[in-house]
């Protein structure tokens, strides 16, 4: 299938980790972009990167003109831009008849991400959210152990994205940094938004379990910053379990931070991402076990998700390829009119991301009522 990127450009975090991931599986070739906000720039990275000059798009509005009209168009165009253009990128897309992958957040507000909810669902078009840690097969075997009642009725859930990334004061000028502070252009939130759903994702990913009601407390702890760089706050899941999460920018020493803990009648399970190929699980009652991603005994799930054969370390843009792969298959059965694989069909989907961002504004709301709970 032929795929399109917007945003993503040189010097991008993130426009090289979809560029692999999306050909990782060779599902989607990159025939088409509109990679920077500045239209010179656009066209001459995108031919640098190999694309035809005429699918080196000056502007994602070009770029939607372009393809729309093409028999060899885009079946699925990520968009890989700021906060506060996502909306009007993704609905534009939707409704010319695209299928949509869009970086978290999916919105800036709920309202926007009820619509593309809507427009997804008039459309018939998938739209997903990048939660790409969601990909990692050992994530998946969570998911699957819970389901299979593995742990028993799940008490709690701990999830934390914390590190040091936000930690400097000097980055008061820094543009990669700057505008993840500014209501304008990243919403109600920061730390919140960008870490902070991921963690939270994770955590319904694995239960199957959607946030109820939730008690902030948000802090700006760096002088200036109208937005927080920590976040602590208790959730309740809507069967009953108890959640926590710790995001934060703050913590320095903290390379990357992101790990989820998950504790049941029969057993805990705890998994971190910068060991992600490694899962422990612990019975109740007995010793410590690490299952091993690749391994022989695992689930459906974390076996489709695996790519190399075990003791070989994989890694975000594999993970991030495993979405890519859901999508592609999803897309094919769809255009196909059959029914998709029921082991694709757990990518992190619109209802998904518009969940994340009702959360992330009950969290705000919270906060400013000094951690009152408050529903989602």
């Amino acid at each position: 299938m032929n795929w399109g990127l917007i945003g993503g450009g040189d010097g991008s975090q993130i426009g090289y980790t979809h560029r692999a991931s999306a050909c990782l599986h060779r599902g989607f070739n990159f025939v088409a972009g509109a990679l920077d906000v500045n239209p010179e720039r656009s066209k001459t990275f995108g031919v640098s990167l190999g694309l035809d000059r005429d699918r080196a798009y000056a502007s994602w509005q070009d770029m939607l003109d372009g393809e729309k009209g093409r028999e060899d168009k885009c079946e699925l165009v990520t968009i890989a831009t700021p906060n506060s253009t996502h909306f009007e990128i993704a609905k534009a897309f939707l409704e010319a008849g695209f299928n949509v992958l869009c970086e978290k957040p999916l919105t800036m507000t709920v309202e926007e991400a009820r619509e593309l909810v809507r427009v997804s669902q008039e459309s018939k078009r998938v739209c997903a959210v990048n939660y790409g840690y969601s990909g990692y097969p050992m994530v998946r075997q969570m998911r699957d152990m819970v389901s299979a009642g593995d742990l028993g009725g799940i008490r709690m859930v701990f999830a934390e994205f914390a590190g040091g990334f936000m930690a400097d004061a000097a980055d008061a000028d820094n543009p990669r940094v700057r505008w993840r502070f500014d209501p304008k252009q990243a919403g109600v939130a920061a730390v919140t938004v960008d870490c902070g759903t991921h963690a939270l994702h994770l955590a319904t990913y694995v239960t199957g379990q959607n946030v109820k009601a939730v008690s902030s407390d948000f802090v700006s702890a760096i002088k200036g910053r109208e937005l927080e760089d920590d976040n602590l706050s208790a959730f309740r899941l809507d069967r009953g379990t108890v959640g926590r999460l710790w995001t934060s920018g703050l913590a320095i020493g903290r390379t990357h931070g992101l790990s989820l803990q998950v504790f049941g009648e029969k057993g805990g399970l705890r998994w971190t991402q910068e060991q992600p190929n490694q899962l422990y699980w612990t019975p109740l009652n007995k010793p410590t076990q690490v299952l091993e991603r690749g391994g022989a005994d695992l689930y459906p799930l974390a076996k489709k998700a695996n790519s190399i054969t075990i003791g070989h370390p994989e890694g975000f843009v594999a993970a991030v390829g495993n979405i890519y792969r859901d999508l592609h298959d999803v897309i094919l059965a769809n255009k196909a009119g059959e029914v998709p694989d029921l082991l694709s069909l757990t990518y992190p989907s619109v209802e998904d991301g518009c969940h994340s961002i009702e959360v992330v504004h009950a969290m705000a709301a919270s906060s400013k009522k000094g951690g009152q709970w408050v529903d989602v």
